[in-house]
């Protein structure tokens, strides 16, 4: 492993690339310690530190600490995610969005990555409000007028802004995703207060706890096997073969070949975890806008709230966390389907497979191939998406533990979903240069 770090080191393509991402991420986690204007940062950081086991700490999260300081990148990169479900599942049911995204070529995906930023503006600036309302009662803001409002609201919306062409910087000049790197970033930003946590069980004021050691041993190995499952499913896949006859290209004749479509079982990667976590916790933050103090009052929309934040806490009663784990786990399945066949469609792999003069041994061209790659898909997808839901859920389901890990299911399979795709790129950068990669 350290050799193919040489050689990516070395190779100046590579090298560059590796830099470039590397200097983003740096502005990124600077940008999370400038504090927007106007903001008291005192009061601020009493009022997060009552807040750490609710929506609020789940966001923190995400945000690699940027929203318990309230800094330019608070909101993250969350109004972008929304935006882009709403544009994916308005595609569904708007025939011109459909038609740009299937005809329409590096044009039409121009296009609605536009619209996407468009929408993402809108949101940023409807979220934007919304935190300012939501704590312009709880002192944080050393004025509460116009001036100072509109300065919160365009520093967090400029955040974003610049949120977003940081990732987009990264999709197309670094290694990996931008979007899923920022969220990665993110989330292991803090790492360290997690290790502090785990320590904090063994010594319990100066004290060692034997009783401690063994849930930090518990913690420590569930980890460990979470991890390595989640990296089993995402280097898992199933190989279709695939056969081309003989034929005459210019005066040559060329021979038959054989080769395979590689279909993952985990073929959408962490964004349906991303996307579920987003839907389920987007209804907490719109009531939090409007209703500050949710948390202590009663009644639908207290329902409501408790239900949305289980995703994230585990301040609530368990019928609340095991509704939540349900919808919670049908929406992930759900977001692994659409995601999977808005990225992979058998019919046009069908088509071409035929159009090449291919077939799939024991499978007629045409639509019985079309039906063959689909029922395939169809139960790959099903055991990829249940048993990403199951492990984003079971840790909402362990709730003796002396430490809070609502969220820590998501957290390693975003982690090592989003390091796993780095490393798949920096491997295909290598290959194409001879050398061989991390996983050979």
């Amino acid at each position: 492993m350290f050799k193919v770090i040489v050689n990516a080191i070395k190779t100046p393509e590579v090298r560059k690339k590796i830099l470039f991402t590397i200097l983003l991420i740096v502005i990124f986690r600077l940008g999370c310690y400038i504090t927007v204007p106007g903001v008291d940062t005192f009061a601020l950081n009493d009022m997060m530190q009552s807040s750490s086991n609710t929506l609020t700490g789940m966001i923190d999260l995400i945000s690699g600490g940027a929203f318990s300081r309230l800094s330019i990148f608070a909101m993250s990169i969350s109004p972008y995610i929304t935006a882009s479900i709403v544009i994916q599942l308005l595609t569904l049911v708007i025939p011109a969005l459909e038609r740009l995204t299937k005809e329409g070529g590096e044009a039409g995906r121009a296009k609605i990555n536009k619209y996407t930023k468009m929408l993402t503006i809108v949101l940023a600036l409807i979220e934007g409000l919304g935190i300012f309302l939501s704590y312009k009662s709880s002192g944080i803001f050393i004025g509460e007028g116009f001036l100072t409002g509109f300065l919160v609201v365009l520093s967090l919306m400029t955040g974003t802004a610049l949120l977003m062409w940081l990732g987009e910087q990264i999709t197309t000049k670094g290694i990996g995703n931008g979007i899923s790197i920022l969220i990665f970033v993110g989330i292991i930003a803090g790492l360290p207060g997690a290790v502090t946590s785990i320590i904090g069980l063994i010594f319990v004021n100066g004290a060692f706890s034997t009783t401690g050691l063994l849930t930090a041993l518990g913690i420590t190995i569930g980890a460990i096997i979470l991890i390595a499952a989640v990296v089993f499913v995402q280097q898992s896949e199933r190989r279709i073969p695939v056969q081309y006859a003989k034929k005459v290209v210019g005066r040559k004749m060329v021979g038959a070949q054989n080769t395979h479509i590689p279909l993952k079982l985990a073929m959408a990667g962490v964004m349906p975890i991303i996307f579920a976590s987003a839907f389920m916790t987007f209804p907490a933050m719109i009531i939090q806008i409007f209703v500050p103090d949710i948390a202590t009052q009663t009644g639908f929309w207290s329902v409501i709230y408790q239900f949305s934040i289980a995703t994230s806490s585990s301040a609530v009663p368990i019928g609340y966390t095991i509704a939540n784990a349900i919808v919670y786990l049908l929406l992930i399945v759900g977001f692994t389907f659409f995601y999977s066949y808005a990225t992979f469609n058998p019919a046009d792999i069908s088509s071409t497979i035929k159009r090449n003069g291919g077939f799939i041994p024991g499978i007629r061209a045409g639509k019985p191939t079309t039906e063959y790659l689909s029922s395939v898909m169809s139960k790959l997808l099903w055991f990829g998406g249940l048993f990403l839901a199951i492990i984003a859920i079971i840790p909402m389901m362990v709730r003796f533990l002396p430490i809070d890990l609502a969220f820590g299911g998501t957290s390693i399979l975003i982690v090592v979903g989003v390091a796993l795709e780095m490393i798949q790129q920096l491997e295909s950068q290598l290959a194409v240069r001879h050398y061989k990669g991390f996983l050979e």
